[in-house]
């Protein structure tokens, strides 16, 4: 897959494992992972540049006597997935054309 458009889709991918419930590092790649190869070196810097653009914030807990970050979706995010759903129609017509040409050849 071209490295671009899979970085466009993981951090889809990753709003939308958070996008009804607060999570973290480690259940995020869990979530993500039956649809796109993620690791921990990939969700991280995803992370951070989703905070750095107002799509998430992160909050500190204490689990098992160490701190976990856990991330939460804000306005930005959920407008970045309602923008993937409308482009997710133009995608799908493009894949349409592409395939119905190559089944006529």
């Amino acid at each position: 897959m071209d490295a671009q458009l899979k970085r466009g889709l993981i951090d889809i991918c990753v709003l939308a494992a958070i996008r009804d419930e607060d999570s973290y590092g480690y259940r995020i790649i869990k979530t993500v992972k039956p649809y796109i190869e993620i690791s921990e070196s990939t969700l991280y810097p995803v992370l951070r540049r989703l905070g750095e653009n107002d799509m998430l914030s992160v909050r500190s807990v204490e689990h098992n006597g160490r701190l976990r970050k856990y991330y939460h979706i804000n306005q930005a995010g959920i407008d970045r997935l309602d923008a993937f759903s409308e482009e997710w129609k133009e995608i799908c017509a493009i894949y349409n054309f592409v395939t119905k040409e190559a089944h006529h050849e």
